[in-house]
């Protein structure tokens, strides 16, 4: 079955200051949810998957844009070592998951084994077969444990898709981003999407479900995915404590080296 196209209704696209006037409130209170998250110890497992240039690391920068990194951070593990390819599958992601107080997003994770790796052939069909059979316990394991289990499917037609593959080629600062496996997305299309109908079938399961999210217009995504995301949390809003600022004191009439003696950037913006 062919999911090139979205069967559903499109609307417009977000008008931009609707989106920044949410976004901005949205993110106000995922730094209400952060504290929350620290107060209760709480531990956030966010996986971050989809087509590639469905907008996942958009999505994640603006969730992350606020947060306090010393209790969030972004897990996005490049191919495995010598090393790790010797070691249990899922063994390199455990080591990464959130202590308590702590909210990891994954962008990739685990499921490049139902992905990329089964579609390029990177993995053996037993390797991909005991994928398959494991996720479902490792990930109940999770939850059991404690852990709140979030898993977003980023979805993006074809025609958006090469869209934004062109739109990289000649942007110096967004290049990096055009890989030879983005290419051969194109040309394996109807694979990948195999691909996902197959991983669906045996991981949607009730403790860890998939949520959708179209990508066609990526404000709307990033603002779904953050409200979707706050509503899958029970934080209750914390009042911060009351700041007192001192006074600042008399200079003690300390003799300082001469400011002449330090070495200074030059000043590029004067230039401008």
């Amino acid at each position: 079955m062919s999911h090139k196209k979205h069967s559903k209704q499109k609307h417009s696209r977000v008008d931009m200051k609707a989106y920044e006037k949410e976004l901005t409130r949205l993110q106000i209170e995922l730094v209400a949810m952060q504290q929350w998250v620290t107060a209760s110890d709480a531990r956030i497992l966010v996986i971050f998957e989809g087509r590639d240039a469905a907008g996942k690391g958009g999505a994640i920068k603006r969730v992350m844009q606020y947060l306090n990194p010393r209790s969030a951070r972004v897990v996005a593990l490049p191919q495995p070592s010598e090393r790790e390819k010797g070691q249990w599958y899922f063994q390199r992601y455990i080591e990464r998951l959130p202590t308590k107080g702590e909210i990891v997003l994954m962008d990739r994770s685990w499921y490049n084994r139902a992905g990329v790796e089964r579609v390029m052939g990177y993995c053996t069909d037993e390797e991909y077969e005991r994928f398959l059979a494991q996720v479902p316990t490792v990930e109940r394991m999770l939850v059991e444990d404690g852990i709140i289990l979030l898993k977003y499917w980023y979805s993006v037609s074809d025609t958006e898709q090469e869209k934004r593959f062109r739109s990289r080629l000649n942007d110096p600062m967004r290049r990096w981003k055009l890989s030879d496996t983005d290419l051969l997305s194109i040309t394996k299309w109807e694979d990948y999407s195999h691909a996902k109908d197959a991983m669906f079938d045996v991981t949607d399961i009730e403790h860890a479900p998939w949520w959708s999210i179209d990508s066609d217009d990526k404000r709307a995504a990033r603002l779904n995915t953050i409200n979707h995301l706050l509503s899958q949390i029970p934080y209750d809003t914390i009042d911060p404590d009351e700041v007192h600022f001192p006074e600042r004191p008399v200079a003690a009439g300390t003799v300082r080296p001469p400011i002449e003696k330090h070495k200074f950037v030059p000043d590029h913006a004067a230039t401008l």
